[in-house]
């Protein structure tokens, strides 16, 4: 019985291309299935990657954002909205959207606009707001089979998804669009949804009810308005309101009470957005890990000690360096948070 298990072990390995596997693999074949795959949980602490992180490379569907994760070397993620939502069949808008804000953003401030612009403008308005009731109506109906079908090819590359980000929880989304991104979630195999903290009570209360009836946490997003009440609204109105915490936004805003509230919130973190920023004093730049203010390694080795089970969320907004590229330098980021965690 021996001999034939070894026969049977070999031979699994050599139909993979594993015969040369190291000797750790060889008579192991519960690893068999792994081998190859990208793990980033490190010593107990998961680290993970939003996909809006891999923005600027050239192709953004579900399999090319797949790649780029494993390419990274990251095993869980935050997942926008859009690789997911156009894999399921959602309609596209074939419009300028840099042009519409940028018009638009000369509308707000006042600026001199021709009346070409005005025009433009306002077809352009007219095209969104019709492709908004579009979206709305596709959701309505979609078949959660798709989601579902993109979990399973995400989960057999070794990557699970934790958080869910589709463009569907604002004040202007309707309850059955808020209904949708929570079902969708759930079919991903997501804990949680994330979103900009709406900073309206009634819209944090809004979500947090929604949010128990079908049974999917919301977690708030934050930028340099964090501080350390910022969240105890939401988390006091339903508790399946959380946090989507920002280390280096909370940081660029200049508040030096990060790691105690990590300690009062940990129960109600939901995933750590960790990136490396400068202090409101030293000019709140995003910087390359290791060389801003950003207390990550700290941070990392108190979730390792404490055995906080949120995952440190890789967020890439530093500018590339030239020769680079975004999948290179989230695989940077990770090393580093490896060398912090080892």
């Amino acid at each position: 019985m021996k001999n034939r298990r070894e026969f049977l072990i070999k031979s699994a390995l050599g139909a993979a291309g594993l015969i040369t596997a190291p000797s750790w693999l060889q008579g192991a074949p519960a690893l068999i299935k792994s081998y190859g795959k990208p793990n980033s949980l490190i010593n107990g602490v998961q680290i993970g990657c939003i996909t809006y992180s891999f923005r600027s490379m050239p192709e953004q569907s579900a399999e090319a954002t797949l790649k780029y994760v494993t390419d990274a070397g990251i095993s869980a993620i935050e997942l926008m909205g859009d690789p997911a939502e156009h894999f399921a069949g959602k309609p596209q808008l074939d419009m300028d959207r840099g042009r519409m804000y940028q018009l638009a953003g000369k509308a707000r401030k006042g600026e001199n606009m021709t009346a070409e612009e005005k025009a433009e403008l306002e077809e352009m308005r007219a095209e969104s707001e019709a492709y908004a009731k579009e979206v709305a109506e596709w959701r309505a109906k979609v078949d959660m089979k798709k989601f579902e079908e993109l979990r399973k090819m995400y989960k057999a590359a070794g990557v699970s998804i934790y958080a869910f980000k589709p463009n569907a929880f604002g004040k202007n989304n309707t309850d059955a669009e808020v209904a949708y991104g929570m079902k969708a979630a759930k079919a991903l195999g997501a804990t949680h949804i994330t979103l900009e903290h709406p900073s309206d009570e009634a819209q944090t209360l809004r979500l947090g009810k929604l949010g128990e009836k079908y049974k999917m946490t919301v977690g708030y997003h934050g930028h340099t308005q964090e501080t350390f009440d910022f969240w105890d609204t939401a988390i006091a109105q339903s508790p399946r309101n959380g946090l989507n915490l920002d280390a280096g936004h909370y940081i660029a805003a200049g508040n030096t009470d990060l790691i105690p509230l990590i300690e009062k919130q940990h129960q109600r973190i939901m995933s750590m957005h960790t990136k490396d920023r400068q202090t409101k004093a030293n000019g709140q730049g995003n910087l390359p890990w290791g060389t801003g203010d950003t207390p990550i390694p700290q941070l990392l080795t108190m979730m390792k000690e404490n055995k906080y089970k949120f995952p440190a969320t890789i967020e890439l907004e530093y500018k590339i360096p030239e020769g680079s590229d975004a999948v290179k330098e989230v695989r940077k980021c990770l090393e580093f948070c490896e060398r912090a965690l080892s």
